[in-house]
């Protein structure tokens, strides 16, 4: 039985930071985020679209000045070019595409998707990824805003379940964790509900998701891969 070394941290809607072998690595900080106490010491942001949820690059850029830190971002296209026009030095900021593989602080994770979901036809499409994070034997797929397929042949240990947006239903949710089949569900994406409406999608996800009941993490809350 292997012994669990690595952690995720919920700091709050899409944003959670892992704590790896070689280091932490951030995914989502973005503004119903907690970037004071999930962005110190990280050696890595992930950020899988251009969504002010997910990022606002001019306090992600000020927040990594103001720790000094040399902290790198990964990030597609549209975010690379905003950050840098922050104020973030281009070195520091990478674009990621579906199929590209990152080895950072001791894990290896794994673009996947490509496409936000829709929210309306009037409005325009927009990249988003996921990543897949494989580490000491585990993985967890983060999947943004979309309802990413892992690779093909890849069992995901921990699912990362959007609960609450513009572009879901909880029914499609349902199917989606079914379809991964995950050995466990961590609810994500829950800043714009209510309190009874995350309990409604935690009941929904137990009764009908197939990976049992959720484990829900508050703000600063954490969990063993």
């Amino acid at each position: 039985m292997l012994t669990p070394m690595s952690t995720l941290t919920h700091w709050g809607h899409s944003c959670v930071r892992f704590e790896l072998p070689g280091g932490a690595v951030v995914v989502d900080p973005g503004a119903f985020s907690d970037l004071d106490r999930s962005l110190p010491g990280a050696v890595a942001v992930l950020v899988t679209h251009e969504h002010q949820d997910h990022v606002v690059p001019a306090d992600l850029v000020a927040h990594l000045a103001g720790l000094g830190s040399s902290t790198e971002v990964h990030a597609p296209q549209a975010v690379v070019d905003a950050l840098v026009e922050a104020g973030l030095p281009a070195e520091r900021a990478h674009a990621v595409s579906p199929g590209d593989r990152l080895d950072l602080a001791g894990g290896t994770f794994t673009v996947v998707g490509g496409d936000h979901a829709v929210i309306h036809p009037d409005i325009p499409g927009i990249a988003n990824v996921g990543f897949l994070l494989e580490v000491e034997g585990r993985t967890v797929l983060h999947p943004g805003d979309a309802f990413v397929a892992a690779p093909e042949g890849v069992t995901v240990d921990t699912l990362l379940v959007p609960v609450g947006a513009p572009w879901l239903k909880l029914a499609d949710t349902i199917d989606w964790v079914r379809s991964v089949a995950p050995r466990r569900v961590v609810p994500i994406h829950e800043a714009v509900l209510s309190g009874a409406g995350r309990q409604l999608a935690s009941t929904l996800l137990t009764n009908l998701g197939g990976a049992g009941e959720p484990v829900v993490l508050e703000m600063g809350e954490s969990t063993d891969l």
